[in-house]
């Protein structure tokens, strides 16, 4: 680094953090010249093009990012990201620095009382004795940015000239404070704690501040299922989360990014992010939306099995050249996340231990003080006589560390190659009791195609062309993708010779937009499928899960919940079905309803209302269960669901579960599945296409200058055919009938002039209602009755394409929706939370399409 012509060179090490002190180098009016000369890492290797589980390996020589070499689900980074990364920022002290405080909470008398405890180191760089003041302020938000200071204190200190100093705070008492609990368990309660530092002849010479979370995480080895189990506050939690590489390959990392990633991930009902030891330690950005949200973290260091002595081509065990280095970075990490609540553990590397000496290391600097130590009986004298010592005094001593990712609780627990698989598997398979052998899988993945718009906005023409199905002579379907495809890692819908073509049961697909169409009922089908699985095991075999993966940092065509762009996939609905804390189910296997209870309370006076709708918009089987009462975070079998076993059974149909309370009938979990009979496939829903189903589309929409935020409801108009449901359906006024691709106009003014009548006409074929509220309201015409399939909202930017721009991507991204890809029987009716950033000067229009509705209906806001 070069400033004002002075040369500084950085140390090593792309996981520390380097500070230089440029204050007799800058020019005090201003004017000042940066220049950086970069270099690559001094082992980058030399690999093809499609790059392979971590190239040559060479990488693994320096501490860096490995998946830069390239994986199966990445080609290569060419310059292997040579070049800064992360923050650069110029900060002004006085003569005393504050230096990585360290902020730990412990509990007494069943999380009654707790104490607030803090270590920090004072640098003084004058040549003087400093007389400061330290204070630290706690404060926690109650409503609408009004603060309450929970303490405020200040300590007299005196350090020495040119000298650190560490500092441990007195304990700061806290009775009952707000908990943070993981999502889906209880509020992310966060606390504002603010240190700072006067010295006397000068004033304000530092400052420092972070959120901070009042909790506790255990973790042990679960004896009955040989699983970990993570219990936060003293609660067991099940674990339903997934492998994160990072935001993105190229490191282009926004505050934005990640929030939108980590929200999406929150949106999933997801209480896991691991994040793995080829990619990054994960900025201050991440952790801290992982704190908002209540994802928990499994961070590991820099270590896989491909690079670091299990690879193919053989590669070497002994980690990195530089071990100190290694450690240097691991223990300068440490000290960047320990105060982050969303923290759970550290984890050596991905399939593979660190080297003895380095492994040994981390064992010691990161051992638990005494009162994070969950076996009280397994305490040893030396545990007991460190008791008294303040736990902010250790480097990081509140959460577990485990030397790998398949040891110790994770996998078959003793490092063998027993995550995966990362493939197609039929639904039923999950609910198998001999699908997979161990309490806790961190890694299960399968298949990941985007919407048909993703694919176009990122791929040339020829790559459009949909994959060759090449019927095999023992009758599986062999999918052959374009290269292109090939070279994004696609991951095919079918496993010859075990799983047959999953996108083929609903027809051969005909060109990109129907492969795409048929590629979300299967995403949707199987990431359910999987959760759902897992979740039917819960605490009798399996502890927790992890799905390998769940984003791409890069266009990839595999393992991904929404596509690099951040466009959803159905899979990340099917997700979010599954993993409701409170959630009805059909076991696959055994064709019995299930109903899920995760949270800490008794589930009573409940009941399930199981309807089956045909083709034909009939409910050929309904039924009602007895009042039912689920155990805290348990599974309970209720009944089987017998409609297959029927003489007339049909051999499409679509099963609704809903879960609902017997004293008011408000519905807790509501769960559709599109259905075969064994044997079968779903062609018939092709035909089911041409059926028009009439809708009613509902409205409310909130502007405050780029947000918006709407209320989509969306009613199934077909005469419903069970009148003895325990749900009868309201209706919303009756606006008009229309039918065709349309747009609702944008908001008119009641000032006397044409445009603020109540009715205006759009198209030929369309009425439509609107009000000074910001409402509206269409309707969809349609002649057929039945269930209204797939239906989804996306969102896009004003203006229609002509014919050279058809497949102009129009998309607006990113969008929060409350639920998409959803299905409504006759009658039914629900409401879309929908939330988005547009672009200024844009007029965005909220797009419904669906199965039955092959036009666009949209809403000009």
């Amino acid at each position: 680094m070069y400033l004002n012509g002075h040369k500084e060179v950085l140390p090593k090490g792309m996981f520390r953090r380097h500070t230089i002190d440029i204050t007799d180098i800058l020019h005090p009016d201003g004017n000042n010249l940066l220049a950086v000369l970069v270099h690559p890492t001094d082992h980058p290797g030399r690999i093809p093009p499609q790059g392979g589980q971590g190239g040559d390996h060479e990488i693994g020589k320096d501490v860096a990012t490995q998946y830069v070499e390239g994986w199966d689900w990445m080609c290569p980074i060419r310059d292997r990201n040579t070049g800064i990364w992360d923050e650069v920022s110029i900060s002004i002290t006085g003569p005393v620095n504050i230096t990585d405080p360290h902020l730990v909470s412990t509990f007494h008398d069943d999380f009654k009382r707790s104490y607030l405890h803090c270590t920090l180191q004072l640098e003084n760089k004058s040549s003087w004795v400093a007389d400061c003041t330290l204070k630290i302020q706690v404060s926690t938000e109650l409503e609408g940015n009004i603060f309450s200071v929970e303490h405020l204190q200040s300590y007299a200190i005196t350090i020495p000239p040119d000298s650190d100093l560490e500092y441990t705070i007195p304990p700061l008492f806290f009775y009952k404070p707000k908990l943070w609990w993981p999502n889906g368990m209880g509020k992310q309660s966060l606390y504002n704690v603010e240190i700072s530092v006067d010295v006397k002849g000068f004033g304000e010479s530092d400052s420092w501040s972070h959120h901070f979370g009042f909790r506790k995480i255990e973790s042990t080895i679960d004896h009955s299922t040989g699983g970990r189990i993570f219990k936060v506050n003293g609660e067991p939690i099940f674990i339903r989360g997934g492998n994160w590489i990072l935001s993105d390959g190229l490191l282009r990392l926004t505050k934005k990014r990640y929030m939108t990633d980590i929200k999406f991930h929150a949106d999933m009902n997801f209480n896991m992010l691991r994040c793995w030891g080829g990619g990054l330690a994960e900025r201050p950005d991440f952790y801290h939306f992982c704190d908002v949200y209540g994802l928990m973290v499994w961070q590991e260091f820099w270590i896989t099995g491909d690079v670091d002595g299990r690879g193919i081509p053989v590669s070497n065990p002994n980690g990195p050249l530089d071990h100190d280095l290694f450690l240097l970075c691991a223990r300068d990490t440490v000290k960047l996340l320990r105060n982050y609540a969303s923290l759970a553990l550290w984890v050596g590397g991905n399939e593979q231990v660190p080297p003895i000496d380095i492994n040994k290391a981390l064992k010691n600097d990161l051992k638990l003080h005494p009162m994070f130590v969950s076996n009280q009986a397994s305490k040893s004298e030396k545990h007991l006589s460190e008791e008294s010592t303040d736990p902010s005094k250790y480097l990081d001593g509140t959460r577990v560390y485990v030397q790998g990712s398949m040891w110790d609780g994770f996998a078959n627990g003793k490092g063998d190659f027993t995550d995966g698989p990362y493939e197609i598997q039929y639904p039923e398979s999950f609910f198998k009791d001999s699908f997979y052998k161990y309490g806790f899988n961190p890694e299960v993945g399968s298949v990941g195609i985007p919407v048909a718009a993703t694919i176009r906005a990122t791929m040339p023409p020829e790559g459009w062309s949909i994959p060759i199905f090449k019927k095999r002579i023992d009758g599986y379907i062999e999918e052959v993708p374009n290269p292109i495809w090939d070279y994004h890692k696609f991951i095919p819908y079918s496993k010859p010779g075990k799983v047959h073509d999953q996108i083929e049961l609903y027809g051969h697909p005909k060109d990109l937009d129907d492969f795409c169409e048929k590629a979300q009922l299967v995403n949707y089908v199987q990431y359910r499928a999987l959760l759902e699985g897992w979740t039917s095991f819960m605490w009798t075999k399996f502890t927790g899960v992890l799905i390998w993966k769940t984003q791409n940092p890069w266009t990839g065509l595999r393992g991904q919940f929404y596509d690099h762009l951040h466009d959803q996939t159905a899979g990340f609905y099917g997700c979010r079905c599954a993993a409701e804390p409170i959630h009805v189910q059909l076991n696959l296997a055994s064709y019995f309803i299930e109903v899920v209870n995760t949270t800490a309370d008794e589930l009573t006076d409940v009941a399930v209302e199981i309807s089956v709708w045909d083709l034909d918009g009939g409910s050929p089987y309904y039924k009602v269960t007895e009042k039912i009462v689920v155990p805290p975070k348990k599974v309970k079998q209720i009944i089987e669901m017998k409609y297959p076993k029927m003489k007339d059974a049909k051999p499409v149909y679509f099963l609704l579960l809903k879960l609902f309370r017997l004293s008011d009938k408000g519905i807790l979990s509501r769960n559709f599945y599109w259905l075969h009979l064994p044997g079968k496939d779903y062609k018939l829903l092709e035909e089911y296409q041409q059926k028009s189903i009439p809708l009613r589309v509902y409205s409310e929409i909130s502007v405050s200058g780029i947000r918006h935020k709407l209320k989509m409801t969306v009613e199934n108009k077909s005469k419903k055919s069970l009148t003895k449901s325990v749900h009868p359906v309201s209706t919303i006024d009756l606006v008009g009938d229309v039918s065709g691709s349309h747009d609702i106009g944008k908001e008119t003014t009641q000032e006397g002039n044409e445009s603020g009548s109540l009715w205006r006409k759009i198209r030929s074929g369309l009425s439509i209602a609107r009000s000074n509220d910001n409402s509206r309201t269409l309707e969809v015409n349609g002649t057929d009755s039945g269930v209204a399939f797939f239906l989804h909202f996306s969102v896009h930017a004003s203006g229609s394409a002509t014919a050279k721009e058809k497949y102009n991507d129009t998309r607006i991204l990113p969008v929060h929706y409350s639920d998409n890809y959803f299905s409504l029987t006759p009658g039914e009716k629900t409401a879309i939370d929908i939330s988005f950033e547009a672009p200024p000067g844009s007029s965005p229009r909220v797009v419904l399409r669906g199965w039955n509705h092959h036009l666009d209906h949209a809403v000009v806001i």
